[in-house]
């Protein structure tokens, strides 16, 4: 989809799934691809079933425990850069990591903590390898770090995602403010329960996901409600209104009394998803406030 739209330096920042090798060689034949690597079993597979040039970075864990080799155990990386250098079709780029571990932070302090830590780790690593691999870089990539962290001495590319449009959980966080959030998910009002403060939206969990956080109410929330001044016309996000509940396309938004009374079937609810990136996914395409479609990548 990006090459097809003028992309040619793609990183699939993704351990390397060699259940597509054909389309990993025909986008290698095309572009300049590069490549994520972190055992020596997928590596060696991709040695011998690799048909053009790839640029090959090994990722590194530098504390999110998803995937990805601890930055200590040199050993294996050793391991893997050897490979690596037997195959002319295979070129080493540098370490790439994704510390997600700061989505789970519950302040700016303590993802400034988590990204400084995991900085250190992929600088130290350089500076070990540097004298060998003159050339390699160090990739970084996830949102709240990028969003609040000054400190990028030593990176040579940054990956944040989410920031393009940002969601509750960042702004619970602390990596954005409610007016920098850039996504709802517009839904019809199709029911009202008056007696217990609840209307249902179409919008379930094939449009919101099942992600959740922990609202003010020490309650789950699966999604903010936006609300608009009647005289200024202005938009904030609902202190009182949530998403309590969902099932595959229905949504429970609970409120106070007058707050509901006022909605009726029929309305649309701006919903402000709890995790952007799952509900962007799961939509068929964008719609700007302007009235644009925009169209996503076909499943």
């Amino acid at each position: 989809y990006f090459a097809s739209h003028g992309w040619k330096d793609i990183t699939i920042a993704f351990p390397v799934n060699l259940l597509e090798i054909d389309d990993i060689n025909r986008l290698a034949a095309d572009i300049r691809l590069n490549l994520l690597v972190e055992n020596e079993y997928s590596l060696e597979l991709l040695s011998e079933q690799l048909t053009s040039p790839a640029g090959i970075y090994i990722e590194i864990d530098t504390g999110y425990h998803r995937t990805g080799i601890d930055s200590i155990k040199t050993a294996r990386i050793d391991l893997l850069l050897k490979r690596i250098l037997k195959n002319r079709l295979l070129q080493f780029k540098g370490f790439l990591s994704h510390t997600g571990q700061t989505y789970a932070a519950t302040s700016r302090e303590l993802i400034v903590s988590r990204h400084t830590d995991a900085l250190m780790k992929m600088r130290s690593l350089k500076e070990f390898y540097l004298p060998e691999f003159p050339g390699l870089e160090i990739s970084l990539g996830d949102t709240p770090a990028c969003s609040v962290c000054d400190n990028w001495q030593g990176a040579d590319e940054i990956r944040p995602g989410n920031f393009v449009f940002y969601d509750l959980m960042q702004w619970q966080i602390g990596s954005c403010a409610p007016e920098q959030i850039a996504a709802t998910v517009v839904c019809p009002v199709v029911s009202k329960f008056i007696g217990r403060s609840e209307v249902v939206i179409y919008g379930g969990a094939v449009h919101l996901s099942k992600e959740f956080i922990i609202g003010p109410n020490g309650k789950k929330c699966y999604g903010g409600v936006i609300s608009q001044d009647n005289n200024s016309g202005e938009k904030t996000i609902s202190s009182t209104l949530w998403v309590t509940g969902l099932s595959q396309e229905h949504g429970i938004v609970r409120g106070e009394f007058e707050e509901i009374r006022k909605i009726q079937p029929g309305d649309l609810l701006e919903i402000v998803p709890v995790h952007s990136c799952l509900a962007a996914d799961l939509s068929g395409h964008y719609l700007t406030t302007a009235g644009e479609i925009l169209h996503k990548m076909e499943k």
